[in-house]
């Protein structure tokens, strides 16, 4: 019964004999060696200087996979069988392959994002709400819908790797800690909108002091406010009121640019008034002053000529008082009747007349009284003349 040389008896039901498997495999790697077919060695032998060459190349190989680089900016943390080596720096280096050592090269200059208050897509065009990160209770017991993204690298990778399970929940953790403290001790107004750029401030720094108080090995770069706003819940109500805040302050403006306008005028007017007041005190007080030296010059010439004084006192005092009235009443000598001049209906009938006689036809029949009339009125005027003369 012949055999197979590859895999022994191939008429026999039962698996191959490995012994001669081994041999046909030697054989075929001494030909390949450049080993001669002939010569009386054992099996044995041809075996086993066989598979050294074969052990040494996988060796060769196994060590050489413990080559590896550093890119720069990063660190390579070494781990024997799962105990921290050493940390190596950028550049090429080498360990002892696995499953004695393994490494894990960090990257510590990449910034790295997490989002809190919500998720955006892979493209970022959509984003979804995370309601339980984003609603915050503030200082005067209003909820608010905050969020924002935190910026982040590592600047110990020992800590970064031993000291956090997960980099990332960590620091989301610790972001929303912080934020939720500095915004319930902070207003809504302010929150929503003055306040903004000093709450993500705060919360930087106090990021930081967590992060280093629980040496996570993580630095915070920036904190970065993506919307604040009201629950959509209130989002109606809180518009109205914005609304009517925004009317408050139209209202103020407008009061104060009246107020603006009306003041300078009222204190013009008020600086107006006092000077008339002022220029008005000094009229009164000249008057007084005029009236009192009048009063004593007629004082001397009243002890000079009584009798005179008094009558001229006495024709002043009439004149002042008829050149007031329009109605004159004579006491006519030798009769006991009372001439009754109306100055206004004589004059206005005087302007009449004189009008009338420019006419092309006068009436005849008030022609005839107007010189009786005139007479009475020429006496008036010449009277009033005389005591003005003699006044003087």
């Amino acid at each position: 019964m012949a055999k197979d040389p590859g895999w022994g008896n191939r008429n026999n039901d039962g698996p191959p004999d490995l012994d001669e498997v081994l041999r046909q495999f030697s054989r075929k790697l001494n030909g390949l060696f450049g080993r001669g077919k002939g010569g009386n060695q054992s099996p044995n032998g041809d075996t086993s200087l066989a598979v050294l060459p074969i052990m040494g190349l996988i060796l060769l190989i196994w060590l050489a996979t413990g080559f590896y680089i550093v890119d720069q900016g990063s660190r390579g943390v070494v781990l024997r069988f799962g105990k921290h080596i050493e940390t190596t720096t950028p550049g090429p280096r080498w360990h002892v392959p696995y499953p004695v050592e393994g490494v894990t090269v960090v990257n510590m200059e990449q910034v790295r994002t997490i989002e809190v208050g919500y998720r955006s897509s892979e493209g970022g065009a959509s984003r979804s709400k995370e309601l339980r990160e984003s609603l915050m209770l503030t200082d005067d017991e209003n909820i608010i819908d905050l969020q924002f993204a935190v910026q982040y690298n590592l600047k110990d990778v020992e800590d970064a790797l031993f000291n956090n399970r997960s980099t990332e929940e960590a620091v989301r953790g610790i972001a929303e800690t912080a934020i939720r403290e500095i915004v319930g001790k902070s207003k809504m107004d302010f929150a929503l909108y003055e306040g903004r750029e000093e709450i993500a401030v705060g919360a930087k720094r106090l990021m930081q002091e967590i992060l280093d108080r629980y040496k996570t090995g993580i630095s915070v770069v920036s904190v970065t406010m993506q919307n604040a706003q009201p629950p959509e819940q209130v989002q109606a109500a809180f518009d109205d009121a914005v609304k009517a805040g925004q009317d408050l302050e139209r209202q103020k403006n407008e009061g104060q640019a009246y107020a603006n306008d009306v003041i300078p005028k009222a204190r013009g007017n008020a600086a107006r008034l006092l000077e008339e007041a002022a220029g008005y005190k000094l009229r009164v007080e000249n008057e007084a002053k005029g009236n009192a030296s009048r009063f004593d010059q007629i004082l001397t010439q009243y002890m000079h000529a009584p009798e005179v004084t008094r009558q001229r006192m006495f024709i002043d005092a009439q004149e002042q008082i008829l050149s007031s009235v329009s109605k004159v009443v004579v006491d006519q000598k030798g009769g006991n009747s009372l001439l009754y001049l109306p100055l206004d209906k004589l004059l206005s009938a005087s302007g009449a007349a004189s009008a009338a006689s420019t006419a092309a036809s006068p009436a005849p029949t008030i022609a005839a009284p107007l010189p009786e009339l005139d007479t009475n009125t020429q006496r008036s005027r010449d009277a009033f003349r005389s005591r003005d003369r003699e006044s003087r």
